[in-house]
C-alpha cells in the first residue's frame, strides 16, 4: 500500500526500472532531494510534481493523494 507521496514516487521509479540518479535526471531534481522525498523527510515541490506527472504520464492527483 502506498500511503505517502514518497511511497508513490518510489513505486513510480521502480515500475519504470530506474535507479534514483536516472529518475532524477528525467524530472530535474537532485538525488538527495529524491532520497528525502522517498524517505518522507521532505515533500516534493509543485514543480517536481508537475514535471514527474508530465514525464511519466500520470495524474498529479495520484502522486499527491493516491487517487
Amino acid at each position: 500500500m502506498m500511503d505517502t507521496i514518497g511511497d508513490r514516487f518510489k513505486d513510480l521509479r521502480k515500475r519504470n526500472n530506474l535507479k534514483q540518479i536516472d529518475f532524477c535526471m528525467e524530472v530535474g531534481i537532485s538525488q538527495g532531494t529524491l532520497s528525502d522525498i522517498e524517505k518522507g523527510k521532505n515533500k516534493p515541490s509543485i514543480d517536481t510534481v508537475i514535471s514527474t506527472s508530465n514525464k511519466f504520464h500520470i495524474s498529479t492527483d495520484w502522486l499527491l493523494k493516491g487517487e
